[in-house]
C-alpha cells in the first residue's frame, strides 16, 4: 500500500465526470472540533499558520480546514499519486472554493511522504494532519520501518509549537507506546503523545493521536 502505482491505479479507477471527494475513515466534520482549536493565530509574528495533510488522496479534509480556518493558514495537501493530485486540483478550481480569511493559501503537491523532510526542511510546519496513511505504511513491507521513518520527519519539519494529529482505527495499547518510542531520538527529540478519542463510525472505533516534539537538553 505504500506504492505510487497502485494508487495512481485506484484513483484512476475511482475517478469520473461526476468527482466526489473519497475519505478513508471519516470526513472533516468528524474531526472538526478536534484540529480547529489548534489552529491560534500567531502573537509573535503575522505570518500564516503552514499546515500539511499527507496522503491525502482526495479527501476534502485539507481543502475544509482552508474553508474554515479563521485564522491564516498555509494548507498544502501532499500526496505520493500524480492522480490525485491533478484530480483535487481540477475540483477545487472548479469549485472556488473560498476561505475565511483573505490571506490563506491552498495548495496540491505530489510528495511522498517519506521524503517531506528533504522538502519542507526543519521547523517549517505548524501542524501535519496524517489520516490513516501511516496506517497505510504500517500494512505494507516492512512497514514499521517505513512508518517510524515518517514520524521522525514529521516531528523534525514541525515548529517547536507544532503537533502531528494521527487519525487511526489502531487501538491505543498498541500505538501509544509505538509513537512514544519513534518519537525518542537520542540526543536529538522527544515527544509527548496524547490520545483522543474520535468516536465509533460503521462499527469501527477511531482515535485521534496527538504527537508534540521538544527537544532535548
Amino acid at each position: 500500500m505504500d506504492k505510487k502505482a497502485t494508487w495512481d491505479r485506484f484513483y484512476t479507477e475511482n475517478s469520473s465526470s461526476n468527482f466526489k471527494n473519497f475519505e478513508w475513515f471519516f470526513g472533516f466534520d468528524s474531526v472538526r472540533d478536534l484540529i480547529m482549536p489548534l489552529l491560534q493565530p500567531q502573537t509573535h509574528n503575522a505570518r500564516p499558520l503552514h499546515i500539511l495533510d499527507i496522503g491525502c488522496g482526495t479527501s476534502a479534509l485539507g481543502p475544509s480546514i482552508y474553508e474554515h480556518s479563521p485564522v491564516a493558514v498555509t494548507v498544502t495537501c501532499a500526496d505520493i499519486s500524480p492522480i490525485a493530485v491533478r484530480l483535487m486540483r481540477e475540483h477545487v478550481g472548479a469549485k472556488a472554493i473560498e476561505p475565511q480569511h483573505s490571506l490563506s493559501t491552498l495548495a496540491f503537491l505530489e510528495l511522498d511522504c517519506r521524503e517531506l523532510f528533504a522538502h519542507f526542511g526543519a521547523d517549517r510546519l505548524d501542524l501535519i494532519v496524517d489520516k490513516g496513511t501511516t496506517d497505510a505504511l504500517l500494512r505494507s513491507r516492512d512497514g514499521s520501518g517505513k512508518a517510524s521513518h515518517v514520524v521522525r520527519q514529521c516531528l523534525k519539519s514541525l515548529r517547536s509549537s507544532g503537533c502531528l494529529l494521527q487519525f487511526s482505527d489502531e487501538d491505543p495499547d498498541a500505538r501509544l507506546l509505538w509513537l512514544e518510542t519513534e518519537g525518542r531520538e537520542p540526543g536529538a527529540m522527544a515527544a509527548d503523545v496524547a490520545v483522543l478519542e474520535v468516536g465509533k463510525l460503521r462499527g469501527v472505533r477511531y482515535y485521534c493521536y496527538q504527537v508534540t516534539p521538544h527537544p532535548i537538553g
